[in-house]
């Protein structure tokens, strides 16, 4: 897991409670909940961990509610704002959720539910066209290779037939768009992983206004297309390594018209 104290967040909880930490007095152990009192190194980190570590044990499920505030600072031997600070974070990765009266409720913790706060990230953030086609690649080449070593023969036929498809919309950028969704979730359903596959469609969905002006330019949508069966085919035979350098110069494809887009957009602006 990530750490979730970083820089300020730390400094502000030992600021704030200088006198419950481990060294600093004796701490108040609850082991039915918390187990052994926190020590002082990264204190708003390990509460987080602690909760995340009986999320994955079972011993806390999804629709249990937490103790109160105060019952978890007795538990973890602190107090309020190192707490809150992990709460906080927890929230915001979709893992708990704040119910009337100030309980946290662990969440269905559904994959949609824990990218949620991903995809309002990728909608508001400042666009950054290289680290959103590199986090892309990351993401996308991981499923093409998993599709081509998992998916069912009937799922590889139906990726080949919308590559096939999509040569009907060489002249529909709007027809394109939406056989371009189906083509993309038909190989991130054939991979079988539905964390990554909702992680790609974040990555998708991201500056979606961009790609579809950049879909109108002439010769975008018959080279994706091309690239879509020369994908498709390899997914057909299982040659993951085909279908993952295949997929790689698509990706190129697509970063480098998005660029060309928002350069000619910038000089027209």
């Amino acid at each position: 897991m990530a750490k979730l104290a970083q820089g300020g967040l730390l400094e502000r909880a030992q600021r704030d409670e200088p006198n419950n930490f481990a060294g600093a007095s004796e701490p108040v152990a609850a082991p039915d909940f918390a187990g052994a009192a926190l020590e002082r190194r990264s204190i708003s980190e390990q509460v987080a961990n602690r909760i995340m570590g009986m999320i994955k044990s079972g011993n806390l499920k999804a629709g249990d509610r937490l103790p109160t505030e105060q019952q978890m600072g007795i538990a973890f031997g602190i107090s309020r704002p190192p707490l809150r600070e992990a709460l906080k974070a927890l929230t915001m990765m979709g893992v708990l959720e704040s119910r009337q009266g100030g309980r946290y409720t662990v969440t269905d913790l559904s994959p949609s539910r824990l990218v949620a706060q991903f995809n309002v990230m990728l909608s508001v953030a400042e666009y950054d066209v290289d680290e959103h086609f590199e986090a892309r690649a990351v993401v996308d080449l991981a499923l093409v290779r998993l599709c081509s070593e998992r998916a069912t023969p009937e799922q590889r036929r139906r990726i080949l037939q919308l590559a096939l498809d999509g040569r009907t919309f060489l002249q529909d950028p709007v027809a394109f768009r939406l056989h371009d969704i189906e083509f993309h979730q038909a190989l991130n359903k054939g991979a079988r992983n539905s964390m990554l596959a909702t992680l790609a469609q974040g990555l998708y969905d991201a500056r979606l206004d961009v790609r579809r002006a950049a879909s109108a330019a002439p010769g975008v949508i018959e080279k994706s297309v091309r690239q879509h069966c020369e994908v498709a085919e390899a997914v057909m035979s299982g040659d993951a390594a085909a279908a993952v350098d295949s997929y790689g110069r698509h990706l190129d494809h697509v970063r480098d018209t998005t660029i060309q887009l928002m350069a000619a957009a910038k000089l027209e602006g």
